[in-house]
């Protein structure tokens, strides 16, 4: 039996902890790279706003357990809130609800699948969550129906090359190294196809 189907176990918690910890304080440097962003028009910081669900993608793909998506963006929105967010508690609930709709997509292919693919469509997950907050909390309703087209087609477009694309291969380079050795033992197709 893999270790992706054993439940959790306090080591695992802790990494992820300690992932979203990092992330966390990525997120509180992101804040205001985004709002410079926002300055720029086109909806720009929108291409950016995908590294808000890094942290769950990451620790799924370091540790492939169940639950870890959730507990990272809620750890990682924590961590944010806890250094002084701008945006205040409003970033658990968004990382709530981001970490929730990761989960989902990882159980529609039942925690086994850990490829560019799924992760992509977990961050699109994350990425429809965060635009279902935009739009309760009043961002984005008022929006022209070309400029709200655009602010949704960047954000899903920058959650897939951020928090997809990008967050699979830091962690396959991160196996490459032999550091993630210690969080799950990989088999030997896996480590075989390092070397490729």
């Amino acid at each position: 039996m893999s270790r992706s189907q054993n439940g959790l176990k306090l080591t695992d918690v802790l990494v992820t902890i300690v992932v979203a910890i990092v992330f966390g304080l990525i997120y509180k440097v992101w804040g205001p790279l985004y709002s410079f962003a926002a300055t720029l028009g086109l909806h720009i910081d929108q291409l950016i706003y995908g590294m808000w669900f890094m942290a769950g993608t990451v620790a799924y793909l370091l540790i492939r357990k169940p639950g870890l998506a959730l507990l990272a963006e809620i750890a990682a929105a924590s961590g944010e809130f806890l250094t002084g967010s701008q945006w205040g508690l409003e970033v658990l609930i968004y990382g709530v609800i981001q970490g929730l709709l990761a989960e989902l997509v990882f159980l529609l292919f039942r925690y086994k699948r850990y490829d560019i693919l799924v992760v992509s469509l977990a961050s699109i997950g994350s990425a429809a969550g965060s635009i279902a907050m935009d739009w309760y909390k009043g961002y984005i309703g008022d929006l022209a129906p070309w400029n709200l087209t655009l602010y949704l087609v960047a954000r899903l477009i920058g959650s897939v090359l951020i928090s997809g694309v990008f967050a699979y291969y830091l962690v396959k380079a991160l196996e490459q190294t032999g550091v993630t050795g210690m969080l799950r033992p990989i088999s030997k197709k896996e480590y075989d196809s390092l070397d490729q």
